[in-house]
């Protein structure tokens, strides 16, 4: 029988009850969340199940909602199913002001880079992370680049004027 988002949906349901929620279908890839302190729990469960067999962490990003109090950062985790060729995604809410969400490299060695680059450009501390520093920025940055805290673009700078391209 293949896998089918139904049936992956009805298997978290049946395991986690009220605790994953907000199931839609965007493309076609079944997308749901779970608090933060459940992401491994759902991981491992997405990763065991011999129904379900995720096995591969294909990406996993941040996302910053600077008008959503008290999640303005969601990790998303993409898995893929490689048997099935069935790929899903899960996200986890966090606060801006307590970033902590448990590091998922003991179950997926990919995690590691991801993980990495999540705290580099969003700020996400992964707890339990083995090496979690800057990965692609230098060290002494302040800030998480990718956050919507600063304008895209100074507009008073004159090198940026019209007129000094020909328009």
């Amino acid at each position: 029988m293949a896998l089918t988002n139904d049936i992956i949906q009805q298997r978290l349901t049946e395991k986690f009850g009220e605790s994953v929620t907000n199931f839609t279908e965007p493309y076609g890839h079944l997308t749901f969340e779970t608090p933060k302190d459940m992401n491994l729990k759902v991981m491992q469960f997405l990763y065991d199940d011999d129904q379900l067999r995720f096995r591969f962490l294909t990406d996993l990003c941040a996302v910053h909602y600077p008008d959503d109090k008290g999640r303005e950062l969601a990790v998303v985790y993409h898995l893929h199913n490689l048997e099935e060729n069935v790929r899903i995604r899960f996200k986890v809410f966090t606060d801006i002001d307590q970033p902590d969400v448990f590091t998922a490299t003991q179950l997926f060695s990919s995690a590691n880079w991801m993980e990495r680059e999540t705290f580099d450009f969003y700020g996400v501390n992964f707890v339990g992370h083995p090496n979690l520093k800057r990965i692609l920025n230098v060290d002494e940055m302040d800030y998480f680049p990718m956050r919507k805290e600063f304008p895209l673009e100074d507009q008073v700078r004159i090198d940026k004027d019209d007129e000094m391209f020909g328009r």
